[in-house]
Order: C-alpha cells, then structure tokens, then sequence
C-alpha cells in the first residue's frame, strides 16, 4: 500500500497519526509525507525568520528516520498564509502531490481545525480527490487525523466536532511516536500544555480505550471504497 499524510505544518502529522505511520512502516507499506508550509518561496516571511524552517525541517527528518517514512515532500506555501495564497495555486500543489505519490490511502488534517492552514489545505485536496479524475479516484481510503490545540479548539457546536469512526491500533508503537515527537525540540510543550508528551499519551490511551486497545489513533474516514 501508498500512503500519503497530508501535513500542514511539520509535526502535525507524527502529532496525529505518528504511531500509525511507524505501524505501516513496520508492516511494508510505504509512508510518504507531505509538509505544506514554509518560509515561502520569495522575500521574508512576516512572522518567522528562515532559520527558524531549517531548524523544524531537521527535527521532521530525524523524527521520520524513526518512524520509517519513505519520503518527505516540502512545499512553500507561507505558514499562516495559506488563506492568503491565490487558492488555484494551493489547489495545483495538491493536485501534483497526488498525481506525484499516485497513493491508495490519504490522511489529511481535519477540516474543522481551527488552524485555518488546516481548513484550507484539506479542501484543496478535497479538490484533487474528486472521482472525476483519475488520479482522484485512484485515491481509495482517505481519512482525517486530529492534532492536539487544533483539533479541539474549535467552536464547540458551531461546527462540526471531530467524532471519530476509524481506530488504529497503536500498542506496539506509542513509544516510537513519542520518540519521534521527541525529536521535535522547537514544537512541544511542557504539561499540562496538550502538546506535550504527556498530553499525547493521555490521548493514545483514550482512544485506546474507546475501542479496547492499549493505545489508539483516531480518524474520521471521508472515503472508503471497498
């Protein structure tokens, strides 16, 4: 199987689904990750200096070296400007990642994030994965992950909640994820902050629970064909 995980930002993906990517690593599949944001690719970005992009794209390779990703993908949509971005050149880049890694699976961030970097890379990709397309509808399994502090954030009954209907089992490679989030030195948090170490591990065992695992992924499938 190919898999692509959709990032808006580097650690979105080992914080929502780091344990499922080690999984499939480990079970011969072949995990390619996109990362969305960046500096940009003209002029200096607003808020973080270039440095600050070559420091967190270090930290994600080394944290996809252990949990076994094939490939990692970068793409220069300026981080917090996504929205900003002309959506026809957001919608291509997704086009050409899925015409690119061709994947039978897709993660992507969950459209009601509160991030609006997430919103708005999720329904570029909503674009791409239509079934009018070949390369959309080639896309078999597609589902959303959650990210602690964006996830369950939103406005609680004004949109739609992150419910999951899809678990992964993690028992066998929780601690390879916090290994790999480890690695992620600029981006997380102390406890009781939910990106913490502390933070991701409550919500493994959580969602563990929800479905009798010792620890859990959870996701809400958008697609499915069967």
């Amino acid at each position: 199987m190919k898999v692509l995980v959709v990032a808006p930002h580097a650690d979105d993906e080992v914080l929502g689904m780091g344990g499922t990517i080690a999984r499939f690593a480990e079970e011969g599949h072949d995990i390619h990750v996109a990362i969305m944001t960046g500096h940009g690719e003209e002029g200096e970005h607003p808020i973080w200096p270039r440095e600050e992009w070559d420091k967190i794209r270090a930290e994600a390779q080394e944290a996809h070296e252990i949990l076994g990703v094939k490939e990692t993908l970068y793409r220069e949509i300026p981080a917090v400007l996504v929205a900003e971005t002309p959506s026809w050149q957001v919608n291509k880049i997704a086009a050409d990642l899925l015409a690119h890694v061709r994947p039978d699976s897709l993660y992507l961030p969950f459209q009601y994030d509160m991030h609006r970097d997430h919103r708005e890379i999720f329904h570029s990709f909503s674009i791409a994965f239509r079934p009018s397309s070949e390369v959309g509808r080639a896309v078999r399994n597609i589902y959303s992950y959650e990210v602690m502090s964006e996830t369950h954030w939103s406005s609680p009954y004004l949109e739609p909640g992150f419910i999951p209907n899809a678990w992964s089992d993690i028992s066998g490679y929780l601690e390879k994820k916090v290994a790999a989030l480890q690695c992620f030195k600029s981006q997380m948090r102390a406890f009781p902050d939910a990106r913490s170490i502390e933070g991701v591990e409550a919500l493994a065992k959580w969602r563990g629970a929800l479905a009798s695992f010792h620890a859990a992924e959870a996701f809400v499938q958008i697609r499915a064909i069967l």
